[in-house]
């Protein structure tokens, strides 16, 4: 994309500390590309809390970056005091979204290298977090690119792609997950089309996939979430890429609210569904799908939606922001290690085990 989504801007060259936090500030595209700078922790909560920052990579990355900011001013006079500041810190921050496992994954990095860092003096222990926040930023660009390597090889020349909500650079440090692909198939000369559903009820995949793919020279088309069955019927469709904010042991892809739905049109079109997202994103602490815990959003993002009232005042609203996919209709799972197709389970164990070692 050419866009650094999420990153840490240090006030010199000599140390990352003093800093602040930069990202994208997505609820302003496709109008205006805008970037908020802060090194207030209020502020970063509210950025994630109000997807200002969003996609599970990316909100991962901010957050370990938040606890950077948050503690860089701290007075504590050792680095035990250092270690509790930063616990608060993190615990402030996991309040933000419950959803997105990378959230809790990088606020729980970040608690261990303090914790394992206790020897450094108060200054060298909050530089070594803000490196240890700029390394989850590049391991986490680094992951993206080898899942578009290895998500690269599904593809055809020629094929057009549905997608769903945002899963390009915007959603991660800087490179994307379920459009990783399509970015690595231009720069090898593959003509890969896509289609954005323009996933309700903020438009994620009209204003911020439609906006990075047009940046990127990429052939994409929107449509209404409605219309992803008429184009599947039509041929327009030979796969479907999505990305994930959690996947569960069994191989369960809890994604943007209505990608169930697009996976079960998949499966009646004979179209593979196939699910991207770094291996931060498995969680085998949950058995399946059902125990994902699934953030709701304020029924004003449905019936005020950008401002303008298109439900009548006093009705209920229910407005998850995600969904599950059950693994059957996942015909394969996309990570930075390759791919993993079912039964689910022992291969996402593999893959986490390897990690461990």
């Amino acid at each position: 994309m050419g866009l650094k989504t999420v990153e840490w801007i240090p006030a010199s060259s000599k140390a990352l500390i003093p800093g602040k936090l930069r990202m994208i500030e997505q609820t302003r595209l496709p109008q205006e590309l805008q970037f908020l700078e802060t090194d207030r922790l209020e502020v970063i909560w509210e950025a994630i809390h109000l997807l200002r920052v969003r996609g599970a990579p990316a909100i991962g990355v901010a957050a370990a970056m938040g606890v950077v900011a948050g503690i860089q001013q701290d007075d504590a006079e050792t680095s035990a005091a250092l270690v509790s500041a930063v616990n608060r810190t993190a615990d402030y921050l996991a309040t933000s979204r419950p959803t997105a496992v990378n959230l809790f994954w990088a606020l729980d990095r970040m608690r261990r290298v303090a914790s394992e860092n206790q020897h450094l003096n108060v200054p060298a222990l909050k530089e070594r977090l803000a490196r240890e926040a700029t390394a989850i930023r590049d391991e986490d660009a680094a992951m993206c690119r080898a899942i578009g390597e290895h998500g690269v090889t599904l593809l055809k020349d020629g094929w057009t792609i549905l997608t769903h909500c945002n899963a390009g650079g915007l959603a991660t440090a800087e490179f994307g997950t379920a459009l990783a692909p399509v970015y690595v198939a231009k720069e090898r000369g593959m003509n890969i089309r896509v289609i954005s559903d323009e996933t309700r009820p903020l438009l994620q995949g009209s204003r911020l996939t439609a906006w990075e793919l047009n940046q990127a020279g990429i052939d994409v088309t929107i449509i209404c979430d409605n219309m992803a069955a008429k184009v599947m019927r039509e041929g327009k469709v030979q796969a479907v890429l999505v990305g994930s904010d959690r996947i569960a042991a069994n191989g369960d892809v809890c994604n943007k609210i209505g990608t169930y739905g697009v996976a079960i049109l998949a499966r009646a079109h004979h179209i593979p569904f196939y699910a991207l997202a770094p291996s931060s994103t498995f969680d085998l602490s949950i058995p399946h799908g059902d125990d994902i815990p699934i953030e709701e959003r304020h029924p004003d993002e449905v019936v005020m939606g950008f401002g303008r009232r298109t439900g009548p005042e006093g009705v209920r609203v229910y407005s998850p922001a995600f969904d599950v996919t059950p693994a059957e209709y996942v015909t394969a799972i996309v990570c930075e290690k390759g791919l993993v197709r079912p039964p689910y389970g022992p291969g996402l164990r593999a893959i986490m085990e390897k990690q461990a070692t």
